[in-house]
């Protein structure tokens, strides 16, 4: 009599060799670290975009610290930037070394869609 127990799932479905949802560049912050670049991202009007973390001090005492992404817009060529979109505020906390690993943590597909959302509200007008 043979075992008909199935294989855990990740024997059965090996992760793809181009599955982006996989490894330790998911992450903003995994991605930095794994390719020593920013990501880049095609934003919701077409045009190519990578994004940078900003980290600000600022007089409020419980969190002296506020963090936000800029997303610079490149021409089409790459050859320069030639406009940006950002955040709102993101993250706050007590040290500038806190909220850069909290804008670490964020997903890939998170910080698409809030170069999306900035986008929008540029294109709205309601920045």
């Amino acid at each position: 009599m043979t075992d008909s127990t199935p294989p855990p799932s990740d024997e059965r479905d090996p992760p793809a060799d181009d599955d982006v949802h996989a490894g330790a560049d998911v992450t903003l912050g995994g991605y930095f670290e794994t390719h020593d670049r920013p990501p880049a991202f095609e934003g919701v009007d077409g045009q190519p975009y990578t994004v940078s973390v900003e980290v600000e001090k600022t007089a409020n005492l419980k969190a002296p610290y506020v963090g936000y992404l800029v997303f610079p817009r490149w021409a089409e060529t790459g050859v320069g930037i030639v406009g940006h979109v950002e955040t709102p505020v993101l993250w706050e906390g007590t040290a500038r070394d806190d909220v850069l690993a909290e804008a670490g943590a964020t997903p890939l597909l998170r910080v698409k869609g809030l170069l999306d959302e900035a986008i929008r509200r540029k294109t709205e007008g309601t920045e």
